[in-house]
């Protein structure tokens, strides 16, 4: 302990406010680097004055609608929301080298054509809105479930990234897609508290203490959820019937599987295929649910994504093939990217062997 509480806490207090004077300061640079010109005075006051937030502004900046929605999501990214190169590039299932030169060409076609740095008047929010989505989407999932390091969960990233959603839905009330958004984001974050144990180590859905779970946040979110066909407002309804699901066993299994049908039509990804079939398996047992994930696997989307490896090895140990199981955990376990993902997948090898 300090030999002053007050001391350390008043230094640590005039430390933090100076780190987010300098990150602010560093957002605006760094994005002022990879434009050319800029707004006039007035102009450039009557637009920051669309957007009531610093951060937000600068993502509706960067979302030009320019360029590739792939390329705007990747850049401010990188640029503002602090992400590196390689956890970007993981969030899109790329390699590092890929997503490094979608962010060259984008700063580089902003240079060409003369982009402006420039805050988007009011009437041009929605064009770029899907693109703020896509960025705050991709940041809670970074929050949530980090693509490196030792923790499962980067609270502080998850959580900015739902204060600006909240932001934005006071900017766009009627815009659906984003109290969806939130809705999703609400409904994980409840869920927080009962994903890892004292000692960090992750713990499944299944297994997870629901009295954990924070239910005045779930409430909020229920609340929030509309109906609709938007990709976000499909992924916040399958959150909240795992949400709402007393005990594990009373999830709806076959409404899940069949949203995820829905959201594939919109999204077609990989991912979202994964996930599908765990959802049939869940339905309508594994030995299904494993032969789609083998046909995924055929495809190669997800050569290195460890959980659709981790998802097969779950199935065969279901289906009593413990020595294919911990052939396919092992596969999982070598592209496992956080400490806390390997801890699991070994505890689950050694329950096999």
């Amino acid at each position: 302990m300090p030999r002053s509480t007050a001391a350390w806490l008043t230094t640590a207090a005039r430390n933090r406010a100076v780190d987010r004077i300098r990150r602010r300061a560093a957002e605006t640079n760094r994005l002022r680097s990879v434009a050319i010109t800029d707004a006039v005075p007035d102009e450039r006051r009557e637009e920051e004055d669309s957007v009531p937030d610093d951060r937000l502004q600068l993502m509706f900046t960067c979302c030009h609608p320019a360029l590739p929605i792939e390329a705007r999501v990747a850049l401010t990214l990188r640029t503002l929301a602090g992400l590196t190169t390689p956890e970007i590039a993981r969030a899109f299932l790329v390699d590092e080298k890929t997503m490094a030169q979608r962010i060259v060409r984008a700063k580089r076609k902003i240079r060409n054509a003369g982009i402006p740095y420039r805050v988007p008047p009011a009437h041009l929010l929605p064009e770029r809105t899907f693109g703020v989505l896509g960025v705050l989407y991709l940041m809670f999932n970074e929050g949530y479930s980090a693509s490196t390091g030792a923790d499962l969960i980067r609270q502080s990233l998850s959580a900015e990234a739902i204060r600006l959603v909240r932001v934005l839905i006071e900017l766009l009330p009627d815009e659906p897609e984003a109290r969806g958004l939130l809705a999703l984001m609400l409904f994980h974050d409840a869920r927080r508290a009962g994903r890892v144990d004292a000692n960090g180590d992750m713990i499944t859905l299944a297994e997870q203490d629901r009295s954990r779970w924070d239910q005045a946040t779930i409430d909020e979110a229920l609340r929030l959820l509309t109906p609709g066909r938007g990709p976000y407002r499909i992924q916040a309804a399958i959150a909240a019937l795992h949400a709402t699901a007393p005990h594990a066993d009373d999830t709806d299994w076959p409404q899940i599987a069949s949203l995820y049908g829905e959201l594939a039509k919109l999204v077609p990804s990989p991912v979202v295929e994964l996930n599908r079939a765990v959802a049939i398996a869940m339905a309508d047992g594994p030995a299904l649910g494993l032969t789609l994930l083998d046909r995924l696997a055929e495809t190669g989307a997800l050569a290195t994504y460890h959980l659709l490896p981790a998802s097969r090895a779950d199935l065969l140990r279901r289906l009593g093939r413990d020595a294919e199981a911990v052939a396919a955990y092992r596969e999982a376990l070598e592209l496992a990217p956080t400490d806390a993902e390997r801890r699991f997948l070994r505890r689950r090898i050694e329950s096999l062997t």
